[in-house]
């Protein structure tokens, strides 16, 4: 490609089915923007405790080539999410909202195997192999997916421990008094069953 050589910019649709199908490989740079829903994101929804109006993601994207000398160009995509999704807090077992903001780069990639040799140090943007058919709205899912916490809670202090984390106030007595041992555990299942 010649440096001076000026690339068509498409503006992408914010259609969701439109974000499937995304030619990558083509002499070309993309700018978009928009919102889904998290009805659009099945994989999203099952994670998601409750779904309200207006719950979703804002989008952006926008890629250009980078032309480094003595390499040959590489497309760069940037992604920028925001939005919110409710999950069950594990701390109280209530709705929790959870806040996402990421901006991620990635480099495209012609195939598996270059996507495999990029250099692992470079944590500023990963690799991804181009497509004429790139879905672009699993990308974004995947990455929305990837921000969420293993363990979801509300911000410390918002709520308070559900007590069937910790069981009943008096047996928690109990277990600070004598510590659970394999024959403390059998003695109690054998004390509740000789009471039935």
């Amino acid at each position: 490609m010649n440096r001076n050589q000026v690339l068509p910019q498409v503006e992408l649709s914010s259609d969701p089915s439109a974000l499937r199908k995304v030619d990558f490989c083509a002499p070309q740079s993309y700018k978009g923007e928009g919102f889904l829903e998290i009805t659009a994101l099945p994989r999203l929804a099952e994670e998601a405790s409750a779904i309200e109006s207006g719950d979703g993601f804002q989008w952006q994207v926008d890629t250009h080539f980078l032309d480094s000398p003595g390499s040959e160009h590489r497309q760069i995509l940037h992604l920028g999410l925001k939005g919110c999704i409710r999950v069950v807090c594990q701390r109280c077992l209530q709705d929790c909202q959870l806040d996402v903001s990421e901006v991620r780069q990635f480099v495209m990639v012609a195939n598996e195997d270059e996507a495999d040799a990029y250099p692992m140090e470079d944590d500023q943007q990963e690799p991804l192999v181009a497509s004429q058919h790139f879905d672009l709205l699993e990308l974004i899912e995947d990455e929305i997916l990837l921000s969420l916490p293993l363990i979801p809670k509300h911000p410390e202090g918002a709520c308070e421990a559900h007590s069937s984390s910790f069981g009943s106030p008096d047996e928690a007595s109990d277990q600070t008094e004598k510590p659970q041992t394999p024959f403390n555990i059998l003695k109690n299942i054998k004390k509740n069953s000789l009471k039935e």
